[in-house]
């Protein structure tokens, strides 16, 4: 349908922006990551997604093709709407949602408004092998970091953390903070804690 709106800002109400295009104001909705990048400029062009229900058809705005393309991934999963998935990428990055996906954090994604602790899990599950197949254009997201290190002492540190009564994620988590792929296993469980 509309999938690509260029023009001016008329009116900024976040989620909101008032474009017009040729004469034409264009109510749209957006994540606040557009709203930071857009800054004070007021010519823009936005990747939009139309989406029509029985009693409302409405546009979705985003600065990045990428942000476009997790909101139709973050859509398609069952019970997560327009609203919830514009909430998520208000809350986390490109970047951020795909480490969250693929570390399997539930917690971060449960920090968003209107996610509960099931939803997220429910997020993680239907969107891991999905998001791993994504081929994302940004340059100006970071990396995905997968929790698997490449250092082999990470494993033997990830259980002895876990030995001093760690969960299994938080000791990945911590471990993953960890740039440094040379150090022997007592320096991993040493920084691991020094990090925490």
């Amino acid at each position: 349908m509309i999938g690509r709106l260029t023009g001016k800002i008329l009116e900024k109400n976040p989620p909101e922006v008032l474009l017009e295009v040729s004469g034409i104001g264009y109510e749209v909705l957006c994540p606040m990551s557009s709203f930071y990048e857009m800054g004070d400029t007021e010519d823009i062009s936005l990747h939009t997604h139309f989406h029509v229900k029985e009693d409302a058809h409405t546009l979705y705005g985003f600065i990045s093709k990428d942000e476009k393309t997790l909101f139709r991934e973050l859509i398609r999963v069952n019970g997560v709407g327009p609203k919830v998935a514009l909430a998520i990428l208000s809350h986390l990055n490109v970047a951020s949602l795909m480490n969250a996906v693929a570390n399997e954090d539930d917690a971060l994604l449960a920090k968003t408004p209107g996610i509960g602790k099931k939803t997220a899990q429910k997020l993680i599950v239907e969107l891991k092998d999905r998001l791993a197949k994504l081929e994302l254009l940004g340059s100006n997201h970071q990396t995905i970091t997968s929790s698997v290190n490449i250092n082999p002492n990470t494993q033997k540190a990830s259980q002895a953390l876990q030995a001093l009564g760690f969960k299994l994620k938080e000791s990945e988590k911590m471990l993953s903070a960890i740039q440094d792929d040379s150090l022997s296993t007592e320096e991993l469980i040493r920084q691991a804690l020094q990090n925490k």
